[in-house]
């Protein structure tokens, strides 16, 4: 490989790394592929030569974004509930959408985005439930039963992390966030 396929394939990456990060904190909505690509330091131009489409970005971005949720969750230390919850409904974890669990960050975009990005979202949403049935400490007696409280209890920690991120009220926020901490505890 070359100097310049070396180069454009670092570039290709930087792109994808940046919107991954962008698209968390601005929504896929919220960034445009000039701004982008000039906070990646290239040419609006030069986007074609990294992506066939916008779509193309997108589902790339989004993979991952989930991608890298899923290796920070492996890494972290939060090997229980108790722990993931406490984790997962953190002032710290509302506070940095750009690097935190893409799942709640692009929750509200994905029934729009392109079809490869909503199946990319869907499979990290079922690699997640299956995580948070693994930790749940539960006297369920079947798989689905399992399955169901693992819903209940994700889609309510989602759900609490998108209201605490999106009202103006900090005292507010907190409240959300401790409130479903204790409920779910």
């Amino acid at each position: 490989m070359g100097h310049s396929q070396t180069q454009k394939q670092h570039n290709h990456e930087r792109i994808v790394q940046l919107a991954a990060q962008r698209f968390r904190e601005l929504g896929i909505d919220g960034l445009s592929i000039a701004n982008l690509m000039k906070e990646a330091g290239l040419t609006h131009g030069g986007f074609y030569k990294h992506f066939e489409s916008r779509d193309d970005l997108v589902a790339q971005a989004v993979g991952a974004a989930l991608a890298g949720s899923e290796s920070t969750r492996r890494a972290s230390k939060a090997d229980t509930f108790s722990a993931f919850v406490e984790s997962y409904l953190s002032k710290r974890h509302r506070d940095k959408p750009g690097q935190g669990c893409a799942i709640g960050a692009l929750a509200n975009d994905m029934s729009r985005a392109p079809e490869d990005a909503r199946t990319l979202y869907t499979a990290q949403l079922c690699s997640s439930l299956d995580h948070v049935a693994e930790l749940l400490d539960t006297s369920a007696t079947t798989a689905e039963a399992n399955q169901t409280e693992a819903i209940v209890a994700f889609s309510t920690m989602v759900g609490a992390l998108v209201l605490a991120r999106a009202v103006n009220d900090p005292a507010l926020s907190e409240q959300i966030l401790s409130t479903v901490r204790d409920h779910l505890l």
